[in-house]
Formats: C-alpha cells, sequence, structure tokens
C-alpha cells in the first residue's frame, strides 16, 4: 500500500515528472509547451528549494513517488524570493523564450511578474499550496491526507490561512477542494482560487 513521508533530496526528478505529467487541467501535458520542464520550474521546484520541510509525497509499494504537497507558509514573502533569487537564475536556461507565443508566453510572463504587486489572496490567506497525484493513486484519500498535515502543520505556526488556484478546467478538483472545506475566492478568467481560514 502507498505511504506518505516527507520530500527527500533526490526526489525532484519525480516531482517534476509528476508536475508535467498532471500540468494540462489534471491531464498529461508532456509537449504541450516546447518547454517540458517549465512546469516544475515553476509550480513545484521552487518549492521544494524554499521550503523542503513543508513538502510531502505519495510513495508507492515498490519505491516510487506519485504524487505530491509542496508549499508556503507566506506568499508574499516566497514570491520576493523567486522574483529575487529563483527566476533570475532558472530563466536564462529555458529553451524557447524568444518568440514564445501562447500558453509557453503567457507562463514566462506570469513568472517574469511574479513578486512585482501584491498578491490578491496573501492577505487573507498568507499561505498557498500545489498538490498533484498521478492516477494510479487519486480517489484513494492520499490528497486529503496531504492537505490534512499541511494544513495541521500550518495551524501549529499560526499561520491564519491557505490558498490555492485551480485550472478552471480542471473539473476534478473544483469539485475536491470546497469538499476539504475551501471556499471559493473571486478568481480570473480561466481559474478558480480557494480559501480556507485557520484561525
Amino acid at each position: 500500500m502507498p505511504r506518505l513521508r516527507p520530500f527527500r533530496p533526490g526526489d525532484e526528478p519525480a516531482l517534476a515528472e509528476i508536475c508535467l505529467r498532471t500540468a494540462d487541467d489534471g491531464a498529461d501535458a508532456t509537449g504541450v509547451l516546447p518547454d517540458d520542464d517549465l512546469w516544475a520550474a515553476l509550480f513545484v521546484l521552487p518549492y521544494v528549494a524554499r521550503h523542503p520541510d513543508l513538502a510531502s509525497v505519495v510513495e508507492t509499494d515498490d519505491g516510487r513517488v506519485a504524487g505530491y504537497l509542496v508549499g508556503t507558509p507566506d506568499t508574499a514573502a516566497f514570491e520576493s524570493w523567486f522574483a529575487r533569487d529563483w527566476w533570475p537564475r532558472v530563466a536564462p536556461h529555458r529553451p524557447g523564450r524568444e518568440g514564445a507565443e501562447g500558453r509557453h508566453a503567457d507562463l514566462l510572463n506570469d513568472a517574469a511578474a511574479r513578486g512585482t504587486s501584491a498578491h490578491p489572496y496573501a492577505g487573507e490567506y498568507p499561505a498557498h499550496l500545489h498538490i498533484d497525484l498521478l492516477p494510479e493513486v487519486q480517489g484513494q484519500g492520499w490528497g486529503r491526507l496531504l492537505i490534512a498535515g499541511f494544513v495541521q502543520t500550518l495551524r501549529d505556526r499560526g499561520v491564519p490561512g491557505v490558498h490555492l488556484v485551480a485550472s478552471a478546467g480542471n473539473t476534478g478538483a473544483l469539485a475536491f477542494y470546497p469538499r476539504l472545506g475551501f471556499a471559493a475566492l473571486p478568481s480570473t478568467p480561466g481559474s478558480q482560487a480557494f480559501g480556507m481560514r485557520l484561525d
């Protein structure tokens, strides 16, 4: 049976692969962008670099990592770090930056803009998370357990709220988060944000 365990250095390639295989509204995003590694560079690897102590994984019986949760207790501080330290180190190595179009250009532009303005949810819900599970471990309660562990850690640290943002096309995620006590927040087109107060 799979089990939860803390993130360990060396898990990064597995986390990057899971991120890629779930990045297209929960489906495999391989080939969607000219740079398959961009997804992980934005949505999982900076979190384990900055907050490895907050990352947890689902490990299968044969020792493979099949799911993860990563996050930060302080979105404003994380976004400042991302803009100051992470993205300048990572961006120059991204293939296809020149002439990027469509979704690829949108992701690059969003990354370049991070940390330059106040985050819309960080005041009331200062923490945020990203969670992804491969199909083989979905629907078995692992997502609920990952989030419960993260939420308890935040409460123990006195963090008053947590948010996340899902793609509007990821219907499974949109149905899942309200069942865990997250409330829908005002959102931009194409996405749906959820927040949970912890105090």
